[in-house]
């Protein structure tokens, strides 16, 4: 039970604190080791597609284990000196580890220049959170994209390590954020990441399979609470959850579609070619601005509801 309550008081910071932009975040320094270890893997591939998977496969690897034993040895040490230290210290990880906060100030910036109508700027700062171009897209766009950021990393950036940190505590929390940012930096399906990014994004798609379900029926429960279309979010689940390149991305977005009764997905461009992806959900009306906080309120309801969950699993076998 101590674990959760290190939960519960990491989950704390991150509402008050969010992302402290004078704190080099552990994500930037697991980017910069895989910025490193990738050049390597590339001399070691030689432009060779059945190396460059092996070369990938090292690459994802090493990350990950270095992510675990990093903070394992942390707190180790920590723990030699007093338990108490130890305990503090896993907290402050578990903090750093959780994105909700961040998640939600990165996207208000979206909102705010949409309600300032300043479009220009709207695309701006959704370029600093999504993979596709974001020049030319209309007012909707924005606001679409700008929702499915938030229903994916609903899982991705909160649910899921919250999973893994239930699990295994900060070390097995940072290990998945670490598959994460392997998935972000190098999984892409382009001529430069194919096959050096293969094993990455397979190990992603593998990490998210339960946390990505566990996230959509959250989001169906809160909808229930919360007064919006659970039915409609439970019928376009059934129907589209695995519309999209991802098992796992369509998951909460199409429970997020059918509760706000719009469509997200469809084609984008990215970097300059056209990916072609199905739509999720129903045409049923325009997004507007307001969805975006709407879904918002998604992310930190199912956030509370998967710690109470937490609590509910502890006390019955703890």
């Amino acid at each position: 039970m101590i674990l959760f309550f290190k939960i519960i008081a990491g989950f704390f910071l991150d509402c008050m604190l969010g992302d402290p932009h004078s704190i080099k975040h552990p994500v930037q320094r697991i980017g910069s080791y895989i910025t490193f270890t990738e050049k390597w893997c590339r001399k070691m591939a030689k432009g060779d597609k059945k190396k460059e998977v092996i070369a990938g496969g090292i690459l994802c690897g090493t990350t990950v284990f270095v992510s675990y034993f990093v903070i394992w040895a942390i707190l180790y040490i920590a723990g030699i000196f007093h338990p108490l230290l130890r305990h503090g210290i896993e907290v402050w990880f578990i903090y750093r580890i959780l994105a909700s906060k961040s998640l939600v100030t990165e996207t208000l910036k979206v909102y705010q220049k949409l309600k300032e109508e300043d479009l220009i700027g709207a695309r701006k700062e959704l370029s600093y959170l999504v993979g596709r171009d974001t020049e030319e897209l209309s007012k909707e766009e924005v606001i679409k994209a700008t929702i499915e950021t938030i229903a994916e990393n609903t899982s991705d950036g909160v649910i899921a390590p919250l999973f893994f940190i239930a699990i295994g505590g900060a070390p097995l929390g940072m290990a998945y954020k670490a598959v994460n940012t392997l998935d972000s930096m190098v999984g892409y399906r382009n001529e430069k990441y194919e096959y050096l990014g293969k094993v990455s994004a397979k190990c992603d798609d593998i990490c998210n399979l339960i946390p990505a379900r566990i996230s959509a029926f959250l989001i169906l429960a809160v909808c229930a609470l919360l007064g919006y279309d659970g039915k409609k979010g439970v019928e376009v689940y059934a129907r589209d959850r695995y519309k999209h390149l991802s098992p796992n991305s369509a998951q909460t977005e199409s429970v997020v579609a059918g509760a706000l009764n719009i469509q997200l997905g469809g084609t984008h461009n990215y970097f300059g070619k056209p990916v072609e992806k199905p739509t999720i959900g129903d045409n049923t009306r325009s997004a507007k601005i307001e969805d975006i906080k709407r879904t918002q309120y998604l992310m930190y309801g199912s956030t509370v509801l998967m710690i109470i969950c937490i609590g509910l699993v502890y006390s019955v076998f703890y």
